[in-house]
């Protein structure tokens, strides 16, 4: 199991990489959080819970 220890506001994130899909391309990429930062790029992490689930 990974550690689910909260985050503080202004604290780093924990590098991670996730499957996308590009539809303007048709095909699947991958988002690498590292290769954003080695970018200087900003990165916004926004998160919802599931849909139709009770918040």
């Amino acid at each position: 199991m990974s550690d689910c220890t909260p985050l503080k506001l202004g604290q780093r994130v924990p590098d991670f990489e996730l499957e996308t899909y590009e539809p303007a391309k048709g095909d699947f990429g991958t988002f690498s959080l590292a290769s954003q930062i080695a970018k200087k790029r900003w990165t916004i992490l926004f998160f919802y819970p599931a849909d139709f689930t009770f918040v």
